[in-house]
């Protein structure tokens, strides 16, 4: 990252958005949500929009802030809002959920906290997409990575569109005559946000981060073009589909052009796979770090609950067994892979900002002396044997046995936030090494009053 600035904020991201999970799997743990309630009731659509517009929202919103400038060689453009953004979506997103939670039990506040929450969230991303939109400009014409995420806005852009009409529904704001858009609209939503947003762009940041972190060269994978224009394609379909919902186009056209979405979408991942192969073979760091290793399990979760989701449709059993796939690639795939990079980006932020002014003045630490991966290599292992068991736990309907699994979640989860604190007060390095002189202690989740540079 030579000359890039440290994002003043990533770090409240990261810290709110693990917060948020917490929250989600906690409220899971005692039975809150699916499965003991519908899947469309409030209290799951709480969970739900703890975990999508809460924890996947502000992770990747911390994360585009302090990489998208990575990716374009320049500077971040519109920085200064990121604050009031992050203020926006958690005051927002607070508003949604409780709206949910008291339209479980009829309270009167509920459609106008609703309308409010989703007012915040709308106003907190498009600040966000707008930062990035910004600086994505100023570096045209863009570099593959970059291109990914300009095409996640898109989807983010549309996941809004079509959250604030459903809020606006639900809240009793617009004629009943949108109620009948509801069934249709919430898996494009859900596919815009999840498959679109925040897998295509994890999947453009990788293609920077992944060959950094492992010491790959940039031409190791070349395949990068071709996953761009079949997730493209996947999301022109999936808007396609919007569209049809609206103008009532027929079941027919809407069919079809869900297994367009469909097909794209696993052209994409065929190609993504075969560059994540050339990545990792590539790769000039022969030992893998524990992040590298708990991504693997998460590209895992990805290429399964992909190859599984086709097998669904083919033979007919999608309505049975989405809520089991949707879990392996909220929870397995993006969740997993969230809490793997953090183990990285996290220690090596921190790095940065302690001791990046003193750097070649005085002895300093590595990037590795700030983790203990052999103890959080436990909290992985446990994470994902937790997601595995509640995603079995939910295609067998078996309630508690979910829960047993969410448990386990919520246990590792909360072990690894607890090494990401530890790894912000610099505890694994020992006291006589831990701030020589000039190095700044870094705060648990604010930004430092010292500016500071990487180098």
């Amino acid at each position: 990252m030579p000359g890039s600035s440290l994002s003043r904020w990533t770090m409240a991201y990261f810290a709110a958005g693990c917060v948020l999970l917490l929250m989600a799997e906690g409220l899971l743990v005692t039975g809150y949500g699916y499965p003991a309630s519908a899947i469309e009731a409030p209290p799951t659509l709480a969970v739900v929009h703890l975990l999508t517009t809460g924890w996947f929202g502000l992770l990747m919103s911390g994360a585009l802030l302090q990489f998208v400038p990575v990716l374009v060689a320049k500077p971040l453009r519109g920085g200064g809002a990121a604050l009031p953004a992050l203020a926006a979506i958690v005051i927002g997103e607070a508003g949604l959920v409780l709206g949910f939670m008291l339209m479980d039990r009829g309270g009167a506040l509920a459609a106008p906290l609703m309308s409010f929450g989703a007012l915040g969230l709308s106003a907190g991303y498009l600040t966000i997409a707008g930062i990035v939109c910004i600086t994505l400009a100023s570096a045209w014409p863009l570099a593959v990575p970059a291109q990914f995420v300009g095409l996640g806005l898109v989807a983010l852009l549309a996941t809004l569109g079509l959250g604030a009409t459903f809020t606006l529904v639900l809240s009793g704001y617009l004629p009943s005559a949108w109620a009948g858009f509801l069934p249709a609209g919430l898996p494009l939503h859900a596919a815009l946000g999840l498959g679109g947003w925040l897998t295509v762009s994890a999947i453009g940041v990788s293609y920077k981060l992944l060959p950094m972190f492992l010491l790959s060269p940039d031409g190791a994978s070349r395949g990068a073009k071709r996953v761009w224009l079949a997730a493209t394609a996947a999301i022109a379909m999936v808007l396609a589909a919007v569209l049809l919902s609206v103008i009532d186009g027929g079941p027919g056209f809407l069919t079809s052009t869900l297994i367009l979405a469909l097909v794209f979408f696993l052209v994409a991942l065929g190609f993504y796979a075969v560059d994540l192969l050339a990545i990792y073979k590539a790769r000039r760091r022969p030992k893998l770090e524990l992040n590298s290793l708990a991504s693997i399990a998460a590209f895992a979760a990805l290429f399964v609950g992909a190859g599984w989701l086709a097998v669904a449709a083919a033979t007919g059993r999608l309505s049975s067994d989405i809520v089991p796939i949707v879990y392996l690639l909220g929870l397995g795939w993006l969740t997993g892979l969230g809490l793997a990079k953090l183990f990285k980006i996290i220690p090596f932020l921190t790095w940065l900002e302690c001791y990046g002014p003193v750097l070649g003045r005085v002895p300093t630490p590595r990037v590795q002396d700030l983790v203990n991966e052999q103890r959080a290599r436990s909290w992985f292992l446990l994470f994902h044997f937790g997601v595995l068991l509640a995603t079995l736990a939910l295609a067998l309907d078996q309630v508690l046995l979910f829960r047993a699994g969410v448990g386990l979640q919520f246990a590792a989860s909360l072990a690894l936030v607890v090494e990401f604190l530890r790894i912000r007060r610099l505890l694994e390095i020992v006291p006589d090494k831990r701030l020589p002189g000039g190095a700044i202690r870094p705060n648990f989740f604010l930004p430092s009053l010292q500016p500071t540079r990487s180098r």
